[in-house]
């Protein structure tokens, strides 16, 4: 039967593509193709996937959440995030929750084979912008006065996001979100957003 896969794609288009396309090897098998975490999970034992296609924004739980609790339910799985997102924080949280690989949706049929393949083997695929994005990662200033959760939300403001879309985003209150603006404010001596974003960039703590 070959390297038994699963997909959690919410996309019915992308899903069938993905389907159609992986079937057509013989050392590659869909088990079974999903557009939420919630079903998939429901049967994920009994799938029994060597590789795991996920997206990350999905109806529900999102993709993230749900490569924690398929690593958790099932180590052995190896789990290729594919999504649109390319932020730093997002591919960090993937590869955190314990993503193998992570490839973007525009990655044309040979490289997602190829992918899979490296994978196999005990490989890591991404591309080359993430791959650096995760350098960039660690390059960070390490001294940094901020708290994970503070940096997280000050990346976040980085990115433009509102206050209400970042409470949505990592599950706390707007009021919450404010308390450690505030406090951020505070810690790098600013009165501002844009300052911040400025201080957070020259001093690497983003």
């Amino acid at each position: 039967m070959g390297n038994r896969i699963v997909i959690i794609e919410d996309n019915k288009d992308i899903r069938e593509a993905f389907t159609l396309l992986l079937n057509l090897r013989d050392d590659f098998s869909v088990v079974n193709a999903y557009s939420n975490c919630e079903d998939a999970l429901k049967n994920i034992e009994e799938d029994a996937p060597h590789i795991v296609l996920m997206d990350i924004d999905l109806p529900g739980m999102s993709g993230i959440e749900g490569t924690k609790i398929i690593k958790k339910n099932l180590p052995s799985a190896n789990i290729i995030i594919i999504t649109v997102f390319e932020n730093g924080k997002t591919v960090f949280d993937a590869l955190c929750a314990g993503a193998t690989g992570y490839l973007t949706k525009n990655s044309d049929r040979d490289r997602l084979m190829s992918a899979i393949d490296e994978v196999i083997k005990g490989g890591a695929p991404m591309s080359s912008k993430i791959a650096r994005l995760v350098v960039q990662s660690f390059q960070k200033n390490m001294n940094s006065p901020l708290t994970s959760r503070e940096t997280e939300i000050l990346s976040q403001i980085a990115e433009g996001k509102s206050y209400t879309n970042i409470a949505d985003t990592i599950f706390i209150s707007k009021e919450t979100v404010k308390y450690h603006i505030k406090n951020i404010y505070i810690k790098l001596q600013v009165n501002n957003k844009a300052d911040a974003i400025k201080r957070a960039n020259e001093d690497r703590l983003i």
